[in-house]
This record gives C-alpha cells, structure tokens and sequence, in this order.
C-alpha cells in the first residue's frame, strides 16, 4: 500500500501542454459574456453582484490551468470558500459550472503530488461548505461526485494519451528496425562485390595486369555506394535475432503487387524510369511504402474497384504514389493509423516525405518522394 501511494506522489507531469491555446481564450470570452448576461437577466438572484464578481475573477484561471493545475486549483477553491463566507452561500450564477474543469486539468497535466494536494483542497472547500450549512448532505454529496468524476476523465485522458505516445514510438522503432535490417542487407551486398571483385582481380592480375586496375575502378564505385547507403543508417535501431532473415525486396518486387483479376478490386501497378539504377536502400523503401499503401486500400477502400501504383524515377528523385477509386466517405486519416506512421517515419529517415489523404472526388492517395541522394538532415 505504501509503494502504490509513494509511486503516485512521485508520478510526474506528462508532456507540457500549450501554454495558452486559442480555445482557452475564446472559452473565457465566452464564459464572461454569458456571466454578465446571466447576472443582469436572472431575477431570482440574492447576491448579484457578489456572484458576478467571483465569476469575473475565476475565468481569467482557465488560460493557466494547463501549466500551472494546482495554483489555479488552489486559488479558485479558496475564492470559492471566501466567497461562501462573504456571501453567505454558494455563487449562484449557472456559468460557475466552469469550476470542473480545473479538477480535470489538475489530473490531466499535474503531478502525482499536485494531484493529491489539490484533492485535499477541493474536499476541504466542500467540507467547509457543508460545515457551514451552505450545502445540505445531498448537495454535498453530489458535488464530491462531480469533482471526482472529473478528476477520474482527467486520469483517464492523462493515461490515454500516454499509452497512445507509447504505441507511436514503438511503431517508429520497430519501422526503424526494419530500416536498419533492409540497410545492413545492401551494405552486405556491396561488400561482397568488392570481395570478388578483388578475387578476380588478383586471379587475373598475371595474365592482364590492366585487370588490378580495373577491379580497383570497380571496388572504388561499390565502396562509394556502401557508403552512401550506410550513411542513411541514422539512428536506427536494430534488435538481435536468432531467426534466418528473407532478403530484403526491391523495386522490382512491386511488380508482385499486381492483381489483375479476381475477387476485390483490381491492383495495377506501373513503373516508368531508371529503376535498375536505384539505391536498394530506397528500392526496398518504395516497396514497403507500396505494399502498405496497396494493404490499406484492399482493407479499408469501401466499393473500390481498382487500385493504382506508380512508380516514377527522375533525376534526382523517386516518386510513389497509390491511388484507389473508394467511396469519398471513406475515413482513414482521422485518427492517423500505425501503417501510415511508419511510412511517414521510413520516407523522413531517408531525407524524403510521405502524405496520405482523400481525392476530391472519390478515393484515397498515398504520394511519397524519396531523394536519391540522401539529404543531411
């Protein structure tokens, strides 16, 4: 019992939230017009402009109860049990029910130590209400409920949005992974050329001893090709496995998407330009791109009848993209999926871009561009 309490005391804050998002403000601009509004129509009102007035003083809190939750828990709970001494009871403006939402952000953005001071406050506030007769028992109870219903939303969304975070970043390592393995493949490729290439330099070298210089041309051109493949190998990581690996695909693989009939819709794929000559860290990049583009499409591409891959190479860059004809109201970058990170994570290692989203007529697109030439970054 002890470690569970001492582990949420020492819970720290998530990620900091923006400082003062323009909804907060409009909220409070808001909030305010509808307060005076309130205080000046309502006729049954005791304490116009008492009530008013802790209201006009509360608002502005909600533009810091992201940063700092517990100083605006603090403070407007103390107002609140001033307030009920001054006034003789509760504030009884309706737009007080803003007052939730500073539990929740207390328990969305604070600590495990803010969390809990800040509870002690907030029931503290209650009790002395009760304490002073302001709130009958069920009142009190009700309210206790209120708070606490808004502190469990704002565990949840704090607890939610971490274990999102998590699932994105090991979606990335993992693509990461993938990266890595596919790059060690290439290096190996070249390296073994050079291996022969020197072999057959030095078996040669007596009777044509042009061929050392020749394999020293050769060996020089694929060491400049390991190297710039290595090169893309930033940080990337890659976990130690006891299982054979396949070989990694290349651009010519994309051809093995093809489905040219048969149940489900139609998978063309079209290849235009100089693929034999690419890097195979971006031959085998494009392949993943394309068969998880094409993937999705069969999975999710509602009454789709064909699907469209096309591979072009220009001077300094190869371009993706996969289309389909799916309904318009097909969703599937509402809530960006784990493919579509792990394409976009792939393509930025590489220096290049990946973007994912609806035709203006019908249909879905999945547009990449990956630089022959890796870019710094």
């Amino acid at each position: 019992m002890f470690a569970l309490v001492r582990s949420v005391w020492d819970e720290p804050r998530p990620v900091p939230a923006a400082a003062r998002p323009w909804w907060d403000r409009a909220l409070v601009a808001v909030l305010l017009v509808v307060a005076v509004l309130e205080a000046v129509l309502r006729q049954d009102l005791t304490s116009r402009a008492g009530s008013l007035l802790v209201a006009v003083v509360l608002l502005p809190l909600l533009l810091v109860r992201r940063t700092r939750p517990l100083v605006a828990v603090a403070v407007v709970f103390g107002v609140a049990a001033v307030a009920s001494l001054a006034l003789e009871g509760e504030p009884e403006l309706n737009v007080m029910v803003f007052m939730v939402l500073f539990p929740f952000s207390l328990f969305r953005w604070g600590s495990g130590r803010e969390a809990a001071i800040g509870l002690v406050v907030m029931l503290g506030e209650v009790g002395l209400s009760a304490a002073l007769g302001h709130a009958v028992p069920s009142t009190a109870v009700g309210g206790t409920a209120v708070l606490g219903t808004a502190c469990a939303l704002g565990a949840a969304v704090r607890y939610r949005g971490r274990a999102r975070a998590r699932e994105l970043e090991q979606v990335k390592l993992l693509e990461r992974e993938r990266l890595a393995r596919d790059l060690h493949d290439t290096v190996a490729h070249h390296v073994s050329a050079m291996a022969i290439r020197a072999q057959a330099g030095l078996a040669t070298a007596a009777s044509r001893p042009e061929a050392a210089t020749e394999a020293l041309g050769l060996i020089e051109s694929e060491a400049s090709r390991a190297l710039a493949e290595m090169r893309t190998m930033v940080r990337t990581l890659r976990h130690d496995e006891s299982a054979e690996l396949a070989p990694s695909p290349t651009v010519a693989d994309i051809a093995l998407l093809a489905r040219p009939g048969g149940p489900g819709p139609e998978v063309a794929v079209v290849v235009d330009g100089a693929v034999d000559d690419l890097p195979r860290s971006v031959g085998t990049a494009l392949y993943r791109l394309a068969q998880e583009s094409v993937t999705n499409a069969l999975r999710h591409a509602r009454n789709a009848t064909r699907v469209e891959v096309r591979v072009t190479v220009v001077d300094l860059s190869a371009h993706l993209r996969v289309s389909d004809d799916g309904d318009a109201d097909t969703v599937r970058g509402g809530a960006q999926g784990h493919g579509l990170i792990g394409m976009a994570e792939r393509a930025d290692l590489l220096g290049g871009w990946c973007e994912a989203g609806p035709n203006p007529d019908r249909g879905w697109t999945v547009t990449a561009v990956l630089p022959l030439t890796r870019v710094a970054r």
